[in-house]
């Protein structure tokens, strides 16, 4: 969940200018914000609310109910603001809490709850400032001691959540309550990447005391039933901040894995949109008046997933061999339909430090072959644990296993539902897949591709990479920090656990009664706005 953009939309343009360290600005509300190598720059737009007008065209109408089919769910779907899993578990989330700030559909960081969140020259304290008036669900003020609480429980060591390692050096004991409104965040090194941690989704704002039973947040929508697997209904937050949104009176997101199921929903009326359009049914809905295809070119990405502490991924000639054998023009012809971009192994695709410079991947049988051998692992056979998880990834694990036979590797596809791949054995798979949505190259690492990292699925823990990520993380000056990142990108492109072969773009499908919903770099765009923009012509 890679492709090379015109100007108009290139990593540059759309992240914007580095800042030096000194030119440490203060973000303010105005709009949406830049984040360089510790530094943050402010630029103008509307303070009522930072991510513009309404989409779609036409004036948004009051009312309605919207019902949602997304990819994925089972009985262990939950309602937890700081640890989702699946895409259902995203758009949850994405509707019931806020953060301090947030991804806009270009994949700039905006202010959200935050009226500014500014840092000290060193960027080892963070101030943030919260706007004034904001309400939970159940119509307690927001203040900063709910922030220090919030922070505190996403690091709680007894119970780590999803970006815990993202924020291993917060100093949970010297966050400083201000006042009201305000709160200090302190780290034990400069961090000068809080910012795009801050605008992840799962580093929602929640009041002490938070049950994730029962969830209250202050995002657009406010829980009214939830059955795990099957799906959420949720009803306007009437108090929420920004003026006259959400539109909608009421949303039901569905747990929807199989593809002809979510497509003959919104065909038969079922549903009102649906996301990861089948690439098969483009032209079905394309012919239809009355749907509307969204497609969206995103950072997001479907890697193949090798252990490298386990055999036979263990040595590295396994794994260069392995990401040779992949036809990756083949795989987004066949997988995708065209629908996306060739990929290089690496991710941050919008990460202005994004290592354009490395020599493309290409498929080299031969090569492969040779690389097995001197491993001793000809006629190698593998498992490859796949499932309907992400439009594609299924359909990847057929096709990589054609393309092995040509190495001498046999690949026996093992589909399991969506529970058992991400059950008690997610992370543990030897072979398997996964997909992820768009992230900058340091945040990434944080959730996927280190030691502590929630989702290190490869059990990657090359000592030469992490030192370059911490040196990175503390680095302010922006030359060397791209020095930095650029070198443990190589390292990773050279001997990683990821073959990273494509960027799909995202395709979705609603109503055309359906208004606000717009492509997004995100991945995703039904969700990225918590649907607080859709409105019903």
């Amino acid at each position: 969940m890679r492709r090379s953009l015109p100007d108009s939309e290139s990593p540059s343009a759309s992240r914007g200018s580095r800042v030096t360290r000194r030119s440490l600005l203060r973000l303010t509300a105005a709009g949406a914000v830049t984040i360089g190598a510790g530094a943050a720059l402010a630029a103008c737009g509307s303070s009522a609310d930072p991510s513009g007008a309404p989409a779609g065209g036409g004036n948004p109408k009051r009312g309605g109910r919207l019902r949602v089919g997304l990819v994925g769910g089972s009985a262990k779907d939950t309602l937890n603001a700081h640890s989702p899993v699946n895409h259902p578990d995203q758009a949850r989330i994405i509707n019931l809490y806020e953060g301090l700030a947030s991804f806009d559909e270009n994949y700039q960081v905006r202010m959200a709850l935050a009226e500014s969140i500014e840092p000290n020259k060193e960027a080892t304290e963070w101030t943030v400032r919260l706007r004034d008036g904001l309400e939970f669900h159940d119509g307690k003020t927001i203040t900063a001691d709910d922030v220090a609480f919030t922070f505190r429980r996403i690091t709680d060591p007894k119970d780590p959540q999803a970006h815990a390692a993202a924020l291993a050096t917060l100093d949970r004991d010297a966050i400083k309550v201000m006042d009201e409104r305000t709160v200090r965040l302190v780290f034990k090194e400069p961090y000068g990447e809080l910012l795009d941690e801050i605008a992840e989704l799962a580093n929602g704002i929640v009041p002490e005391g938070y049950d994730p039973k029962k969830p209250v947040g202050s995002g657009p929508f406010k829980l009214q039933s939830f059955t795990p697997g099957e799906q959420s209904v949720f009803v306007r937050h009437p108090n929420y901040w920004r003026e006259g949104e959400p539109y909608l009176d009421e949303l039901v997101v569905i747990d929807m894995p199989e593809d002809t199921a979510r497509v003959n929903a919104l065909l038969g009326g079922q549903v009102d949109a649906i996301d990861q359009l089948p690439l098969g049914q483009i032209k079905v809905i394309q012919a239809n008046p009355n749907l509307k295809v969204l497609e969206s070119q995103t950072g997001g990405w479907l890697p193949f997933t090798m252990r490298v502490d386990r055999p036979p991924f263990d040595d590295v000639r396994v794994r260069q061999a392995f990401r040779l054998i992949v036809d990756r023009e083949e795989m987004v012809r066949q997988v995708l339909a065209g629908h996306g971009t060739v990929g290089n192994d690496l991710y941050g695709r919008f990460d202005p430090n994004y290592a354009r410079e490395l020599p493309q991947r290409k498929q080299d049988i031969a090569q492969a072959k040779a690389l097995l051998k001197q491993a001793g692992k000809e006629n190698l056979t593998v498992e490859l644990v796949t499932g309907p998880i992400a439009t594609g990834v299924v359909e990847a694990a057929q096709v990589f296993a054609q393309q092995a036979k040509a190495a001498g590797v046999t690949v026996n596809v093992r589909k399991v539902p969506e529970g058992e791949f991400f059950g008690d054995n997610y992370l543990k798979w030897d072979f398997a897949q996964d997909f992820w949505i768009t992230r900058n190259f340091l945040p990434q690492v944080a959730n996927g591709t280190e030691p502590g990292a929630p989702y290190n699925e490869t059990h990657w823990a090359d000592k030469e990479f992490l030192e370059l990520v911490r040196e990175a993380r503390r680095t302010l000056d922006p030359a060397k920090r791209a020095e930095l990142v650029k070198a443990a990108q190589k390292i990773e492109y050279e001997r990683g656990g990821y073959i990273i072969w494509g960027f799909p773009n995202q395709v979705d499908a609603h109503g055309t009664k359906i208004q606000g919903i717009i492509s997004n770099k995100t991945g995703l765009p039904l969700n990225a706005y918590g649907f607080r923009k859709v409105w019903m012509a």
